[in-house]
């Protein structure tokens, strides 16, 4: 588990310094990334990991609540322009990618609709 979330903040490093321009841009204007909004989950490579494929996130500044179509819910936080990470029951960490869809640590992607 160690290794796992070891080998996922390299990528999170990894994917923050290859858009140095993107970061620089939203640190200059103070921009949140703004998460709110419907989402489905793309089973890439690991299968969904809950009930129910959509998923909808609500947004207050950096805070977040995450919830699927089936009632289950997270809090969450935005950590930074381009990183998120989620409470129980998820427990993941993500990265907010250029399209807005998150790719997240136990391997799934919730794509914005």
């Amino acid at each position: 588990m160690l290794n796992k979330s070891i080998g996922f903040a390299f990528i999170v490093a990894l994917a923050a310094s290859s858009i140095p321009g993107l970061a620089h841009a939203q640190a200059q204007q103070g921009a949140r990334a703004s998460l709110a909004g419907a989402y489905r989950c793309e089973p890439q490579p690991s299968p969904c990991p809950w009930p129910g494929q959509t998923m909808a996130i609500t947004q207050t500044g950096s805070d977040l609540e995450l919830k699927n179509d089936q009632g289950s819910f997270a809090n969450g936080k935005l950590t930074s322009d381009i990183t998120v990470s989620g409470g129980p029951p998820w427990n993941a960490i993500g990265i907010v990618l250029p399209d807005h869809s998150i790719q997240w640590s136990n391997g799934t992607k919730w794509q914005k609709q």
